[in-house]
């Protein structure tokens, strides 16, 4: 790989760049893309992929990941190849190059024959700087024969996460482009994703088979965004509630399904919201007419599925509310960074039930076992931040083996979280509950989770309590003066206190010697419980699932 500006044979050591050629690329990002200055890491990644090494980066969305692939491919002197998982992405991505005066082209799906011709053609002459092609693309000989003509001298991979199953959002077709990276070796690869473990990041290095790679890792911190978690009581009041308070602002409202989106959305403009919907289920067009008119500021807020953001060049978006639960804390984080990208204050809220845990938890059961593993993993970890009695963003930023550094209140722009706003709750008696709780766990032998304790409290029929024979236990039905979320907040408590501890990957309670001895003395045990708003199980209607074939029910 030869710059198409002569250089000095000065040997590079790790990430280093001679000058000169760091010096280039600071021309560039001033005069092609009218940067000042780089963004955090941005010039080390660039370093580190011009130096010819395979380099992974994990940056917060909205931390300009594109520049670390595009300044390098106006001074490389080959084709720099970007795997994108979306065809509106990649659409945007040429479009904003070209009105830069780069040549850049995009080969998927979307284009006619004539089409697809003209632009293979533009990368053959040689004057297509960057070429964005879909993972799937890659695995056709079509587009193969075409790069074999080429010279290739990156690949880059954006939302790498794909590549890995412990990912949140896994794609098979990204698996074969380790069979890429092998066809076209002298290449240099650039892995980059805003959502990364160190599970998933070592997936990423061994997937791809990456050399020796460099690997920066960004703080995963946005101070600018407020974390906020509410009971979901009456869901729609709650967001009206909250966007009254911000009229004209710009933001997003991610629901489970299409349903639930064309609801609200429909619900929002009666209320004379200027709001639209985003989902798979609208055509082509109408999605992309809805997509333009939020960029351009015509509406104020996109009600979305997850189709939804990937990509989104919007700087000012002031918030984003979680209408239910996320399935993992990796896709709760890639959200949320949809706003505040302009630096300014931002909010994230999230509206929990304990029904979307179960609502999520039932199409698990449709996964392998080795998927359902990994999901029940992930949703459970995006459970214990919603009913988190300790401060969010510790909690978030651990996930991601981050911690927490503590900053003078000048650097921020908003309270940490709304735990942290409303600072430390007042301890209550909850001896009762906490026995009734401990005790279940003992009579039904500490083989169960949090979900099925609760359910016996709450005098559930469904069909495995039941054929367990645990609606004729002495606990069964006693707990129905507190609700499910209760139940939830409450043990959450007594593991914190010590009382309890969770086992297995499946969260499996059974009581310390502490919760033990405080059940058989009947100590009074004093904790900082909230009861939730929302209205205990009438003791005439005790809840019941109904019934169904599960080839096996997973305790969260």
């Amino acid at each position: 790989m030869m710059s198409r500006f002569p250089l000095p044979d000065i040997p590079v050591n790790w990430y280093y760049i001679p000058m000169p050629r760091l010096d280039t690329a600071r021309q560039v990002l001033s005069t092609v893309f009218g940067h000042r200055e780089f963004r955090p890491l941005q010039e080390e990644v660039i370093g580190s992929v011009l130096a010819g090494k395979d380099t992974v980066a994990i940056m917060p969305t909205g931390g300009g990941k594109s520049l670390c692939y595009q300044v390098p491919a106006l001074l490389f002197d080959g084709l720099t190849v970007v795997v994108s998982p979306l065809i509106a992405l990649m659409q945007d991505q040429v479009s904003a190059l070209e009105r830069l005066g780069i040549d850049a082209v995009f080969l998927n799906s979307s284009l006619d024959r004539e089409s697809w011709r003209a632009a293979a053609s533009r990368v053959s002459s040689g004057s297509v700087r960057l070429l964005y092609v879909a993972p799937e693309s890659l695995a056709g000989e079509r587009v193969l024969e075409l790069l074999d003509a080429c010279t290739v001298s990156c690949l880059t991979i954006d939302e790498a996460h794909c590549i890995s199953d412990w990912g949140h959002d896994f794609r098979p077709e990204y698996r074969s482009l380790s069979a890429f990276r092998s066809r076209f070796s002298p290449a240099v690869t650039l892995a980059l994703t805003a959502t990364a473990t160190a599970q998933v990041r070592s997936d990423i290095v061994a997937s791809l088979k990456l050399h020796k790679p460099v690997i920066f890792v960004s703080s995963f911190n946005r101070p600018n965004i407020y974390l906020s978690v509410s009971a979901k009581t009456k869901p729609v009041h709650q967001v009206l509630e909250f966007l009254a308070e911000r009229p004209g602002q710009a933001g997003i409202i991610y629901c489970f399904s299409r349903k639930q989106v064309d609801d609200l959305v429909n619900e929002l403009t009666v209320r004379k919201f200027s709001a639209v919907p985003y989902h798979a289920g609208l055509k082509d067009d109408v999605r992309m007419q809805n997509q333009e008119a939020f960029l351009d500021g015509s509406v104020d807020i996109v009600v979305a599925t997850v189709a939804f953001g990937m990509g989104i060049n919007k700087s000012d978006v002031r918030f984003v509310i979680h209408f239910d639960l996320p399935k993992s804390l990796e896709q709760y984080y890639q959200e949320i960074g949809r706003a505040g990208r302009d630096g300014k204050a931002a909010t994230a809220l999230l509206l929990y039930s304990y029904g979307d845990t179960r609502k999520i938890a039932f199409f698990l059961e449709e996964k392998s076992e080795r998927e359902s593993k990994k999901a029940v993993i992930h949703l459970k970890a995006m459970t214990d931040y919603a009913s988190a009695r300790s401060c969010r963003r510790n909690l978030l930023l651990s996930w991601f083996g981050e911690t927490l550094q503590p900053v003078s209140p000048v650097d921020t722009l908003l309270p940490c979280c709304d735990i942290c706003t409303r600072g430390a709750v007042d301890e209550v008696d909850v001896t009762i509950p906490a026995q009734k709780f401990m005790s279940c766990i003992v009579r039904t032998g500490e083989r169960y989770g949090t979900g099925y304790i609760a359910d016996i409290l709450l005098g559930s029929r469904q069909e495995r309590i039941v054929g367990n024979g645990h609606h004729k236990l002495s606990t069964w039905g006693i707990g129905r003066d507190l609700s499910r979320e209760d139940w939830f907040s409450l043990c959450a408590l007594l593991v914190d206190a010590g009382y309890i501890r969770k086992t297995g990957e499946y969260g499996v309670l059974v009581l310390t010697r502490d919760g033990r001895d405080a059940l058989s003395a009947r100590e009074v045990i004093a904790l900082p419980f909230e009861k939730s708003a929302e209205p205990p199980i009438s003791r005439a209607r005790p809840r019941s699932l109904p019934k169904r074939k599960v080839r096996r029910k997973k305790e969260l």
